[in-house]
């Protein structure tokens, strides 16, 4: 099995933009259509704004696996992938023999948030473009972090639609393997699994390589994340995050939303694989080398570009607050965003006076400390501005929101010039982002049949 899949990322083929709803929905059927008997498209659910959701049955054996694309709708590398390993699975006989499982294909998950960040679909992908029409739902309205959550203090109930249709997909397949697909903005690959193996581990490190892609060597998205081998995490729960902070001293119950996917699956035995790939890829996430200064001093610096952020995006909600009158996606986003920002910040301060980070910073992790400042400016502030642009459109002519607006676009303007003086975006043509998470979704389901 191993030795097919060098074989299968290499033949994936070049795209010219990033897939909207629509497009996915229409050869996922066209799929199903011309391979009557094979595979099959069956409605799943109904997402909150009325839109059916799909899942593509490709049969092939006993075993069955989940691949889910969409389930943050700010990333749509995951439909591109989910639509190639469906295309490619109909049309290979011998591999569907050789893999024995039966594949459950969610190309989005999430079609009304992947509706908003279209406009952005289409290249040139540019910083500026990127975060003036991005969107990401608020904590809560995330498919992969709504699932029911129960612990200590705080409890979370408020499933979703898209949510309870992943749910139920879920427990009617109890799939062998649960694979998740995900991008973030600067980088290198990096994954997450429920377990892994040295044989699983050399594949998913060397993948990224033969598409000249770096790997993210640096520290996990939180420090409490385990690492299994570089570029290889360990799956976390919403669990270990609420301990996390109550260690930090701050209050867990302020986290909004509930449990994963993986948790979730984990009652049938699931395993699990998430793939994390960039948009724009940058050496310094794989170096290693040295600074002349501590891991403490970065942590520091953070801390306070995030809190300058924080205020910057705080002062420009509560001015206009009383004004908005329409509670759009982006406006509910930016309620539970700016908490976070602020949390984010205390978590920094109280790393850096711990006194294992007064080590010294390798490249990696100044790199990573850049790319989330920018990242984290430029996403919110260019969903501030959507929700301002969502007012204003609905005609609300208040003087202070349309100064508001023109203050906040000077703001976003010089934030996303900023971001690419400081890290040139040069977009990763997609077929090599496709290759990887294929090649990973392959790699974790030949590793789990052998064992």
């Amino acid at each position: 099995m191993f030795e097919r899949i060098g074989k299968f990322v290499d033949a994936v083929p070049e795209f010219d933009r990033f897939a909207g709803v629509d497009e996915l929905v229409a050869a996922m059927r066209e799929i199903a259509r011309q391979h009557r008997g094979l595979a099959e498209m069956r409605r799943i659910g109904t997402s909150r704004d009325g839109e059916p959701l799909w899942s593509l049955t490709v049969h092939g054996g006993e075993e069955q696996v989940l691949v889910v694309g969409g389930v943050h709708p700010n990333e749509p590398i995951g439909g591109a992938s989910a639509l190639h390993l469906a295309r490619t699975l109909v049309e290979g006989e011998d591999l569907r023999a050789e893999w024995g499982c039966t594949w459950h294909i969610v190309a989005c998950i999430d079609p009304d948030g992947t509706r908003l960040n279209e406009p952005w679909f289409e290249p040139p992908l540019t910083m500026a473009k990127y975060g003036r029409s991005f969107y990401r739902p608020a904590t809560d309205e995330q498919v992969e972090w709504s699932f029911p959550f129960t612990y200590k203090k705080t409890a979370f109930d408020r499933v979703m639609p898209e949510t309870d249709a992943l749910r139920k997909l879920i427990d009617e397949t109890r799939p062998m393997m649960l694979c998740s697909l995900h991008n973030g903005e600067y980088g290198g690959v990096f994954y997450y699994l429920s377990s892994t193996s040295p044989r699983l581990n050399e594949q998913l490190t060397s993948l990224p390589g033969r598409f000249d892609l770096p790997l993210h060597t640096g520290e996990g998205e939180a420090p409490f994340i385990e690492k299994l081998a570089p570029a290889v995490f360990r799956a976390f729960t919403a669990e270990q995050e609420y301990d996390y902070l109550d260690g930090l001293g701050i209050d867990p119950t302020e986290r909004a939303g509930g449990e994963s996917s993986y948790t979730y699956a984990r009652r049938y035995g699931t395993a699990y694989l998430a793939t994390e790939v960039p948009y724009w890829a940058n050496a310094d996430a794989d170096d290693h080398t040295p600074l002349d200064v501590s891991y403490a001093d970065l942590l520091s610096e953070r801390a306070e570009l995030t809190s300058e952020t924080s205020r910057v995006l705080t002062t420009a909600f509560d001015t206009v607050r009383s004004e908005l009158r329409t509670r759009s996606p982006h406006l509910r986003a930016m309620e539970c965003f700016l908490p976070f920002l602020r949390t984010s910040a205390e978590a920094d301060r109280v790393r850096a006076r711990a006194e294992d980070n007064r080590r010294p910073a390798v490249v990696a992790e100044r790199f990573m400390v850049t790319a989330t400042t920018h990242s984290t400016r430029v996403r919110f502030a260019g969903m501030l501005l959507s929700a301002l642009n969502a007012e204003i459109a609905r005609g609300n002519d208040a003087e202070v929101l349309r100064l508001e607006h023109d203050r906040l676009t000077e703001v976003f303007d010089r934030w996303a010039a900023e971001a690419d003086a400081d890290v040139p975006p040069t977009p990763i043509p997609i077929r090599k982002l496709v290759g990887v998470q294929c090649g990973a979704i392959l790699a974790a389901v030949a590793d789990q049949l052998a064992r």
